[in-house]
């Protein structure tokens, strides 16, 4: 299949086009590397069936000109593309509140990756996030539930974001019969993740391993619920691929075993020898309480559900920091 991948230098991405490509697809990633990494966009230069080009969805130029060349050099001259993956935009707090403006637009341009899906009678997948339920007051949470989201904070320029990228989907889907799954994502961790991501695992395991204080914001009592990476890539493929065409989501792909954050530094302790200590830190206004999935809709319709168990996912991705910090 002939296949293009948004984002496709971060970490997800990474993660994703490694698995297409031993699919033997071919794919053809754009990222701009805001948030992504150079070093990930090089990894697959040597197979023939990769190509990457930098560019930013938000840009129309980009997307209706230089975009189309690239596609050309890869796919032929009448390129057909049978799906195309959105991961386009910054996904921890600390990189998407650097331009909280650039995160709306990023999330707004699935209108531009909609009507190009269009134009080649592709399928895209948009991966969308556990953030549109906000700080939930439903636990675990479930596909039909609307959300607890502030409007008007630093979190807002995100989940917004994700919330009306959503919408502008269904209306595709409605009126232009735009082949579409629209897939929430939960807390996920692995390799390839960058060491400076922000989020809690990438943080305790790389503090752990710089011998520096393990940061707790607010209450360490806070649950997440932690997806290896590996699950993900294989609840996307699946949504993407063994679905019908009317079933198009939203659908959370994420792991139900709910831990404490406390939980979460006491593993990475344990698999880390450190000198690392603990300190606490203001929480960050709208962090949520709990997080958890409730997958019963991908159980049902994917026969999906995660393998990985935290510790075991937590061991591969110390392995991958300590290669790379």
């Amino acid at each position: 299949m002939n296949i293009i991948v948004f984002g496709g230098a971060g970490f997800i991405g990474t993660n994703l086009i490694k698995r297409l490509l031993s699919e033997n697809h071919k794919v053809l990633s754009v990222d701009n590397l805001f948030t992504g990494q150079i070093e990930n966009a090089l990894l697959f230069n040597e197979n023939e069936n990769y190509s990457f080009i930098r560019g930013d969805i938000t840009d129309e130029s980009f997307m209706e000109v230089i975009l189309d060349i690239s596609i050309k050099k890869l796919f032929g001259e009448n390129p057909n593309i049978d799906e195309i993956y959105n991961l386009a935009c910054p996904a921890s707090p600390p990189k998407y509140q650097i331009d909280p403006f650039y995160t709306i637009y990023t999330s707004i341009a699935i209108d531009t990756i909609s009507k190009m899906t269009l134009k080649y009678n592709a399928k895209l997948l948009h991966t969308s996030t556990s953030e549109v339920y906000g700080d939930p007051e439903i636990h675990p949470q479930n596909e039909k539930y609307r959300g607890c989201v502030n409007t008007m904070g630093p979190r807002s320029c995100y989940d917004e974001g994700k919330r009306i990228a959503e919408t502008f989907l269904y209306e595709h889907i409605t009126k232009n019969k735009l082949k579409c799954k629209v897939v929430r994502i939960f807390n996920t961790y692995g390799p390839y993740m960058d060491p400076n991501d922000g989020r809690v695992v990438s943080n305790f395991i790389c503090q752990a391993l710089k011998n520096e204080d393990i940061t707790v914001y607010g209450d360490e009592n806070k649950t997440r619920s932690f997806q290896y990476i590996d699950d993900l890539i294989d609840g996307m493929i699946l949504f993407m691929r063994n679905t019908s065409d009317d079933f198009y989501g939203p659908l959370n792909i994420g792991n139900p075993d709910e831990f404490t954050l406390k939980e979460l530094y006491e593993l990475v302790l344990k698999n880390i020898d450190t000198k690392s200590n603990i300190v606490y830190k203001e929480e960050m206004k709208d962090d949520p309480k709990k997080r958890r999935p409730d997958i019963s809709l991908a159980k049902e319709k994917l026969n999906w559900e995660p393998k990985v168990k935290l510790n075991e996912g937590l061991l591969k991705t110390i392995n991958y920091f300590k290669s790379v910090i």
